[in-house]
């Protein structure tokens, strides 16, 4: 849990002064008079509030964005779009937002950052604005700042921190939600509070990921795609050893060693329910069939290649 008192986040950009534009368009964001420290301790506590779950094209994204980043700039920051229901967050894409930032205020070009969403619109109209991401591992009083402003764009907003700097030897990946906290005419401040972060990933992005990971064992960090027919092998092989891992928790299970799941028994039901019943000499000659339709399709491709290829040299002369 982060806090920052000593004033009311709500009223922070305030158009009497703490928020004002310079020539290029951007919106500075001035903090208050005697602002909150900006490195304040952590304290556990119990997470209450939506699982966020974020795709790896937001992360790869972010990295992106921190790699490319102006140069004397400490962080970058950006806008979340996802989807949000009762009890999740999906974070499925995200952007990059300009800004500069110094010891006494933060200006944020919301104008970029409100074009940027519209043209996104266009082409992902399920996406909405979720929240904001920073790199780094604190939450500082500029943040609060920020945190402010998308609180006008989306209803309680995420804050997503990356530590791209890498302080604990790993990339620390945190979502926070907002919270007011004080006492009723007195100090009013915001509480940061830690959610669930969860990694998920379509079809096509495993992928992408499995081409990655494949890549810290590679010398030079690079790893060329693979063909169609290796994926296929890589793929059987990925089945045979997780059906391995089924079939020794089901033994240990029958033994004794384990203690039965009802909720994991369950799914294995219901996936086994899901194969269909078909002896190995149907299998086998479907299975036959098919490779047999691919070949003809190959066959013809190629045929209708050679025709193009001749074609053209008969023009030709």
């Amino acid at each position: 849990m982060h806090t920052h008192t000593g004033t009311d986040a709500r009223h922070l950009p305030q158009p009497s002064g703490d928020v004002g534009t310079d020539s290029s368009s951007n919106t500075k964001l001035c903090p208050p008079p005697n602002p909150p420290p900006p490195n304040l301790p952590w304290i556990k506590m119990a997470v209450h509030g939506p699982v966020v779950k974020i795709h790896p094209v937001v992360l790869a994204s972010i990295a992106d964005s921190y790699e490319r980043r102006n140069e004397g700039a400490s962080r970058v920051i950006g806008t979340l779009l996802g989807t949000v229901d009762k009890h999740s967050v999906e974070v499925t894409n995200c952007f990059s937002v300009p800004h500069n930032e110094s010891e006494d205020e933060v200006a944020v070009d919301m104008e970029f950052a409100k074009n940027m969403y519209e043209l996104h619109k266009k082409v992902s109209p399920t996406e909405v604005i979720i929240g904001w991401y920073a790199t780094g591992f604190d939450i500082t009083e500029h943040s609060v700042l920020i945190h402010e402003y998308y609180s006008r764009e989306a209803v309680n907003p995420i804050h997503l921190t990356v530590d791209t700097a890498l302080q604990s030897n790993k990339m620390n990946i945190r979502a926070y939600i907002s919270a007011q906290m004080g006492v009723p005419g007195k100090t009013v401040g915001v509480m940061f509070t830690p959610l669930t972060v969860k990694y998920i990933y379509y079809d096509t992005e495993r992928i992408g990921v499995g081409l990655l990971q494949r890549t810290r064992d590679a010398p030079n960090r690079a790893k060329g795609l693979t063909s169609d027919l290796c994926q296929v092998g890589g793929a059987a092989t990925r089945v045979q050893d997780m059906l391995t891992t089924v079939l020794a928790y089901i033994e240990e299970v029958l033994s004794g060693k384990v203690q039965a799941d009802n909720s994991v028994g369950r799914f294995l039901t219901d996936l086994v329910s899901k194969v269909p019943k078909i002896s190995a000499e149907d299998f086998e000659s479907m299975l036959n069939s098919n490779i047999n339709d691919l070949l003809m399709v190959t066959y013809l491709a190629n045929l209708t290649q050679a025709q193009i290829a001749l074609n053209e040299k008969l023009v030709i002369l």
